[in-house]
């Protein structure tokens, strides 16, 4: 009988043992000190929400600096035919409504959006640089709701990346994202977006490639931050027709943890590479 207890004893003690281990992967809120794929899709969610207002922005400020212009080409717009734009001058300001409808417009890209972008900027297209202003009214992307504000400053300069004067632009991120089952976000950060192809051909969306750099965080709903930096240049090419980059790569940490977000070498796809602990394995983003 003795031997017996013994024997059981030692079991409870091992089972406690890896019940223990087990609970050290999560905190007493929740949280969990592993970076999962989950979580890496749910950030690039919101990036493709974020990639998306922003060129929703761009592309109507391009279109009131450019409507006495004449194109060379076919009109290849970034916004769909069943959003309306209602536009109005004020004190020297344009505002730009993008209404999608309460039914939702269908992006080239595939996502989708429901409710209002108001887009503001200068008259003043002489001005060396140019801020452009959005907020939301009952707004969504791909189901999720955003809320908040953010800015763009646009100017045309040379850069490292690309010596010919071309558009840059620095946004400011602040928004919050709710999810359709309830859960809510909040990112906050800083990009530089510049367009190194397209710049010359304003009516073209489809040939237009933006690099991109910067920083930014994510508050998840259970507490968990992602702090993301950008350490090799980001690649959007528009002819792919996907809010996700096509090249570059990202290190995000939280809570110790690090894992860094390969987008591979161009081709138009939704996949990366993610390698974690040394472990390298590919995940689709668009899951």
């Amino acid at each position: 009988m003795k031997t017996k207890f013994l024997l059981i004893g030692t079991c409870i003690i091992t089972l406690s043992f890896f019940i223990s281990c087990n609970s050290d992967e999560k905190t007493n809120d929740g949280s969990s000190a592993a970076i999962t794929n989950d979580e890496i899709i749910a950030n690039a969610k919101i990036d493709a929400s974020v990639e998306d207002v922003t060129n929703i922005a761009e592309d109507q400020f391009s279109a009131q600096l450019n409507i006495n212009s004449k194109p060379s080409g076919p009109i290849k717009s970034f916004l769909p035919s069943c959003a309306t734009i209602t536009t109005v001058l004020t004190n020297n300001t344009w505002t730009k409504t993008v209404d999608f409808g309460v039914e939702g417009c269908t992006l080239n890209n595939g996502n989708t959006v429901k409710g209002k972008m108001v887009v503001s900027f200068s008259n003043d297209f002489s001005s060396s640089t140019q801020t452009i202003s959005y907020t939301f009214e009952g707004f969504n992307h791909n189901g999720r709701k955003l809320q908040g504000s953010k800015s763009i400053v646009r100017t045309i300069k040379e850069t490292n990346i690309l010596v010919t004067p071309h558009p840059v632009s620095t946004a400011s991120i602040d928004l919050t994202i709710t999810f359709d089952d309830g859960k809510v976000y909040t990112r906050k950060g800083s990009l530089v977006k510049e367009m190194t192809s397209g710049y010359d051909t304003w009516f073209d969306w489809d040939d237009n490639i933006f690099i991109v750099t910067g920083s930014g965080s994510t508050t998840f709903p259970n507490g968990d931050t992602f702090s993301a930096e950008i350490t090799t240049p980001l690649e959007f090419n528009a002819a792919c027709r996907k809010s996700i980059a096509v090249k570059g790569i990202v290190s995000i940490t939280k809570n110790g943890a690090s894992a860094i977000i390969d987008y591979g070498s161009g081709e138009c796809d939704t996949l990366a590479t993610v390698t974690k602990d040394g472990v390298t394995e590919e995940i689709d983003l668009k899951k």
